[in-house]
C-alpha cells in the first residue's frame, strides 16, 4: 500500500490562530494557546494521520521584526522551517483582514517553489458579507494558492483543507510512529503547559519576559508524578507580579497548570513551581541553546 508523509509549515502573523488550527487538525492539544502575540517560541510539530498519509504540521512563531536575540532566533527558525517544508499553509485572520504584515509574508512565499494554501481563519466570527470580503482580500495577495475559509476554533472548513494538504504530500514512509501526536520531549511539553497558564493570568505584563524550565520529572509512586519547574523572569518587579501578594498568583498558576499536566500524563501530579530572576535571559546564547530555541 502506498503511503505518503510530509511537512506542512504554518506561516502567518502573530496571533492569527495557527496553534489553535494545529490542535484542531491533530485532534489533541499539542500546542499551547493564548490570545497573547508570540505565544509560540519553538517550531512544534504536531502529527496527524489521514488514511495512509501522515501530515507533520509545523507550528511556527509568527513573522515579526526581531527585537532581541530571542526573537531573532525565532525568526530564523521560521524561515528555515518553511524552506524545509513540503507545503506551506498561510493563515490569515479573517476578522482583521489583510494587513502590511500579511503582504510582506505573501511576497516571501511568492518567491518560493513550495505549494501554498491560504486559510482565512476565524470564520465563526464573520457574517457572509465579511467572509466574502476576507476571501477577496486573500485573493488579491497575488499568490497562486487555493483559499479555504475556516474556523480553527469550531473546526468548520478544516477537513477539506486537510484533505487538500494530504494530496500535496510526497509518497514515502511515515516519518513518525502512527500513534505519535508530537515530537516534543515531555519536559518541554509540561513547561509549555505551565507557561500557558502564566500568559493567561499576567495579561500584558510578562508575556515575553517569562520562560519556564522543567528541571525534574519523577515517578514518586504509581499514579503520582512529581514535576519540579522554574519560571524565569528578568527583574524583581516581574517576579513580584508573578508571585502575587502572599503568593496568590503563583498558587493559582500552579493549580491550573497541574490540572493541564494531569490531563496530559493521565495521573495525579505534584507540581513544585518556583519563580527566579535571571536578568537578560533573552540575550543569553548558551541559555537559549539549552532551551531549544535555536
Amino acid at each position: 500500500m502506498v503511503t505518503k508523509a510530509g511537512f506542512v509549515g504554518l506561516a502567518g502573523r502573530p496571533n492569527v490562530g495557527k496553534s489553535t488550527l494545529v490542535n484542531q487538525i491533530i485532534g489533541e492539544k499539542v500546542v499551547i494557546v493564548s490570545d497573547r502575540p508570540q505565544t509560540t517560541r519553538r517550531a512544534i510539530r504536531g502529527i496527524a494521520m489521514r488514511g495512509q498519509t501522515q501530515l507533520v504540521m509545523v507550528d511556527l512563531p509568527g513573522f515579526q521584526r526581531p527585537r532581541d536575540l530571542l526573537t531573532e532566533r525565532m525568526q530564523r527558525r521560521v524561515e528555515r522551517e518553511l524552506s524545509d517544508s513540503d507545503a506551506v499553509l498561510f493563515v490569515l485572520n479573517g476578522e482583521e483582514g489583510v494587513g502590511a504584515g500579511d503582504r510582506f509574508i505573501a511576497e516571501l512565499l511568492g518567491s518560493s517553489s513550495k505549494p501554498v494554501l491560504i486559510a482565512v481563519n476565524k470564520g465563526d466570527r464573520l457574517n457572509r458579507s465579511r467572509t466574502m470580503t476576507s476571501l477577496l482580500a486573500a485573493e488579491e495577495l497575488g499568490l497562486d494558492a487555493e483559499i479555504f475559509p475556516i474556523s480553527a476554533k469550531t473546526g468548520e472548513g478544516v477537513e477539506p483543507l486537510v484533505a487538500r494538504l494530504a494530496e500535496l504530500m510526497p509518497e514515502g514512509p511515515f516519518l513518525f510512529d502512527v500513534d505519535d501526536l508530537s515530537d516534543q520531549p515531555l519536559a518541554i511539553e509540561l513547561a509549555e503547559l505551565i507557561r500557558e497558564q502564566i500568559l493567561r493570568r499576567t495579561f500584558q505584563e510578562l508575556p515575553h519576559a517569562v520562560e519556564v524550565v522543567v528541571e525534574e520529572i519523577e515517578q514518586q509512586r504509581e499514579g503520582l508524578l512529581r514535576v519540579r519547574a522554574l519560571a524565569w523572569v528578568e527583574s524583581e518587579s516581574q517576579k513580584g507580579i508573578l508571585v502575587g501578594r502572599g503568593g496568590k498568583m503563583v498558587r493559582a498558576i500552579g493549580t491550573a497548570a497541574r490540572a493541564e499536566i494531569e490531563k496530559r500524563v493521565g495521573s495525579q501530579v505534584h507540581l513544585d513551581l518556583s519563580v527566579r530572576v535571571r536578568r537578560s535571559w533573552r540575550t543569553d546564547e548558551g541559555l537559549l541553546d539549552r532551551l531549544g530555541i535555536d
